[in-house]
């Protein structure tokens, strides 16, 4: 879906909240590293949440309710290190917003997967669309940038049943687990916001520019996101 068509549109233990409210004004906040653009192997196995019920055990049954999200990139390939795909990805989820289709309650975009805790009436719906828009506008992008060593990764990891595409940007599935009460919650949105930390990008959740640690510490992040949850 991530290609087609379509109209555009283990866990850590739970810490205390208050640590979202302790910051510095003065430190400054990270991005990725530059240099590590590129691609990465990994055999982490990938999920699908659309296909068929044999082909996964993880569904959205109840699409008011909030779920934790991971959208991964295809060969957990780097492209995130890109601040303008990483632009695609924010102003995706901003026109989601905006338009009232989704309500984010954390996030945290890494260097090629993001952790979503979000809501909506159509969830799956809502992230299928996200995902096949952002992915048509990336590949779109790196055609403009005539960057074949990425467009030829997105091809060589397509799945072979995806006979509607040439490329693939994302990997099928978001691993979607329910949030079961404010201390699944918590730990979820702690996890998220301490992935920066957990691969030493940023000695503080605060100072990873593409996460919602600074909107949770008070302070303006990249989008807006939904704090008055406990």
């Amino acid at each position: 879906m991530e290609e087609s068509n379509a109209p555009a549109l283990k866990e850590d233990k739970p810490m205390s909240r208050t640590r979202y409210k302790i910051f510095e004004n003065d430190q400054p906040y990270r991005s990725f590293p530059r240099s590590r653009v590129g691609m990465e192997e990994s055999n982490a196995p990938t999920l699908k949440e659309d296909e068929p019920m044999s082909r996964t055990r993880y569904k959205i049954f109840e699409n008011d309710q909030p779920y934790f999200l991971t959208c991964t990139i295809v060969n957990w390939l780097l492209i995130f290190g890109n601040t303008e795909v990483t632009q695609i990805i924010l102003d995706s989820l901003r026109f989601l917003q905006e338009n009232k289709r989704l309500t984010i309650f954390a996030y945290v975009i890494m260097e090629h997967h993001l952790h979503l805790v979000a809501s909506s009436e159509k969830l799956s719906k809502e992230i299928g669309d996200f995902k096949s828009y952002s992915a048509r506008e990336i590949i779109d992008y790196f055609k403009v940038q005539n960057n074949q060593f990425i467009l030829k990764q997105l091809k060589f990891h397509k799945l072979s049943h995806k006979k509607d595409r040439t490329y693939q940007l994302w990997q099928e599935g978001n691993h979607p687990q329910q949030i079961q009460g404010d201390e699944m919650m918590t730990q979820k949105v702690e996890y998220i916001h301490n992935n920066p930390v957990k691969h030493g990008y940023v000695d503080e959740d605060i100072h990873w520019r593409y996460s919602s640690a600074r909107n949770y510490a008070g302070l303006g992040g990249l989008l807006e996101v939904e704090t008055n949850w406990f």
